[in-house]
């Protein structure tokens, strides 16, 4: 009787399942046999293709037909995980029992799982609303999360710009507070902190031009990279001024010979345009190992910018620690003794006090 209606069944009931008397599948919809994958399912068992979990289980044509009209939920034997709604007719003339499957809230996952379209589905079912919803939700979601990701990455790269010299690509002075103050409360890290000023630097400004101090400025941050290690942190804190923050490295030792190398990068000439800039640099150094407490950052920083005044003060080119006898007998060895350059004395590391003493011209 139904046969000569199959194509209209297909259409209009694409998941439908006819079970003969006998128990065995009649006919079923094109979705169904593209969710089970086995084929025609003409001549199958048709309780060995799904489980009916509510009302309760059944594996009779009679007991299917005595829920005929029940709303029933169940799954397909070989996808468990995907609950289906359904809903029997018991046919007259002793021809079975016809159920219709959907798909339900499991639309999403079987979409994805059966490589389902909009042509499996009946044009009046909902589930091709559905499908319709989800679609703009999955668009909508993946929109703001594009959105989101690049308001991410905009702040991320504000957050870095706020915290880098646009010169040199160093830290500046805001980075460089942070990461001392950080630095002075982590108890187990020694570290040594040097404050640099360029000597001659004024000199290549005023002869060559700003465009010449910018080159050399970039070339002192170029070598200022390549004597950190992980954990380092370089800074351009003023004009010519710097500051290095060396984690773990507090023996003066140490830290002398890496301002002893410092100072010879920073003397390498550098030609601009057919010019040559000369410059050197002197250093102050503050190791926290020379504290018997942990020093403020004011304190650090201050007491940094007294060794570099008095190393400046003992003829430049040379870099003196913070706490040592005066420079003209105890200074640290100096890379060479020189006469006193024109350029300008360092300034402004300690710009959190009133009272500066004046610097060397």
């Amino acid at each position: 009787m139904f046969e000569r209606f199959g194509d209209a069944l297909d259409r209009l009931l694409p998941m439908h399942l006819w079970i003969g008397a006998d128990a065995q599948v009649v006919r079923a919809g094109p979705t169904l046999t593209k969710m089970m994958g086995q084929g025609d399912l003409h001549g199958q068992a048709a309780f060995a293709l799904f489980t009916i979990r509510h009302p309760g289980p059944v594996d009779s044509v009679e007991g299917l037909r005595a829920m005929s009209g029940q709303r029933l939920g169940l799954v397909l034997r070989h996808a468990p995980e995907l609950p289906l709604r359904g809903a029997a007719v018991a046919l007259p003339d002793g021809a079975g029992v016809m159920l219709d499957l959907s798909l339900g809230l499991s639309f999403a996952r079987a979409v994805t799982a059966f490589g389902l379209t909009l042509s499996d589905f009946s044009p009046c079912d909902q589930t091709i609303e559905l499908l319709y919803l989800h679609e703009a939700n999955s668009a909508t979601t993946a929109l703001s999360q594009h959105l989101t990701a690049r308001l991410q990455n905009a702040r991320a790269e504000a957050q870095a710009q706020a915290m880098t010299d646009p010169l040199t690509g160093l830290a500046n002075r805001r980075a460089m507070d942070g990461e001392i103050t950080r630095a002075l409360a982590d108890y187990s890290d020694d570290f040594g902190l040097m404050q640099i000023d360029l000597d001659l630097f004024k000199r290549v400004n005023d002869s060559l031009g700003h465009a010449a101090g910018d080159a050399v400025l970039e070339r002192v941050g170029d070598v200022l990279r390549q004597h950190l290690r992980l954990g380092d942190m370089a800074a351009r804190v003023g004009g010519d001024e710097f500051i290095v923050l060396f984690r773990d490295c507090a023996a003066p030792d140490d830290l002398g010979r890496i301002a002893k190398r410092l100072i010879s990068a920073c003397e390498v000439p550098i030609s601009y345009r057919g010019q040559m800039c000369t410059i050197s640099a002197s250093i102050g150094i503050a190791s926290v190992r020379a504290y018997g407490q942990r020093p403020s950052l004011d304190q650090l920083l201050a007491d940094a910018d007294a060794a570099l005044y008095a190393a400046k003060r003992a003829g430049r080119g040379r870099f003196a620690f913070h706490g040592s006898p005066p420079i003209e007998a105890n200074i640290a060895v100096p890379v060479m003794h020189r006469r006193r350059a024109d350029d300008r004395p360092p300034g402004g590391f300690r710009r959190r006090q009133n009272d500066r003493v004046p610097r060397p011209d």
